[in-house]
């Protein structure tokens, strides 16, 4: 290391040093502007992007509408957190975190906003219940793990995603610290399924979906083209149980919703009904835009 950095008595902020999302990033909170949010026709609204936080709801709740719990049926609106949707002041209102996924449930009143991925999981999951064990063990199990995923995954995302694909400089020290944390966590998840086929034990439950969208998309290859680097193929337990869940009706549609990045048919910005993965994803919607009228 050539360079040493001596940290000022008092920090102040750099708007333009923080890499590709500079632009998004403040040391404070709160609205930056007034925007008025979407509301559809469904109890259930939900405000997203398809990062990985946010395809854990839509794939628990394509596998409760999956599961025939009509009552989840949900309309799900875009969030571009690019460009600074979530500072809205409507969103905010949900979300004073200013994260992705917020969801609003008209079902009671006043309407209950729920924030934060796992809370929202084990809201839904509770509301509904599916997908979280009843008994006490088993729930407790499955909880462990959802709050497992909830603070490893920082170190996966914020960490080691930082600093090998997204920092506007390469520092070896800081990559190799959060690889070896991430190792780590995969080898944990590696033991942990070597005797069991899901996460928490026999049955499929939010702590599959929850840690899928962050470990399963970086073995398979689609999280910061870093499965080779990390030696993914070796945690053959992993792997197993990513292509099992990866193979799910309602996780492949999970996927594609809020998504606005990557091939056209896999991008659904907007999900207000069970058909609009036939009619409304982006190639469709492009293709019927560039059409010649007849």
């Amino acid at each position: 290391m050539t360079d040493t950095y001596t940290p000022p008595k008092v920090w102040t902020w750099d708007k333009e040093n923080g890499g590709p999302f500079a632009s998004i990033n403040r040391p404070i909170a709160g609205a930056t502007h007034d925007k008025v949010l979407p509301v559809g026709q469904h109890p259930l609204q939900l405000y997203s992007l398809a990062t990985p936080n946010g395809q854990k709801v839509t794939i628990l709740l394509e596998e409760l509408l999956e599961a025939g719990v009509t009552e989840a049926e949900y309309d799900a609106w875009l969030i571009r957190i690019g460009d600074g949707d979530q500072f809205g002041s409507d969103f905010v209102a949900i979300n004073p975190n200013s994260k992705i996924p917020a969801l609003l449930d008209h079902s009671v009143s006043p309407p209950q906003r729920v924030f934060e991925s796992g809370s929202i999981l084990l809201y839904l999951a509770e509301k509904f219940g599916k997908f979280l064990p009843a008994d006490p063990a088993g729930r407790t199990e499955a909880l462990n793990w959802l709050f497992w995923q909830m603070g490893a995954g920082p170190l996966l995302g914020g960490g080691f995603g930082h600093f090998f694909a997204y920092a506007p400089e390469k520092f070896e020290y800081a990559i190799n610290r959060y690889t070896m944390e991430v190792k780590r966590q995969l080898d944990v998840l590696d033991r942990q399924l070597a005797d069991n086929d899901y996460i928490a034990g026999a049955d499929y439950s939010i702590a599959d979906i929850a840690i899928w969208p962050w470990y399963g998309g970086l073995v398979l290859g689609r999280a910061y083209d870093a499965a080779e680097f990390l030696d993914a193929a070796s945690y053959k337990n992993v792997v197993r149980w990513a292509r099992q869940i990866d193979a799910r009706p309602a996780v492949k549609r999970g996927r594609m919703v809020n998504k606005a990045n990557g091939p056209l048919e896999e991008q659904l910005h907007e999900r207000h009904d069970a058909g609009d993965f036939d009619t409304k994803t982006q190639d469709k919607l492009e293709g019927a835009a560039e059409a010649p009228l007849q």
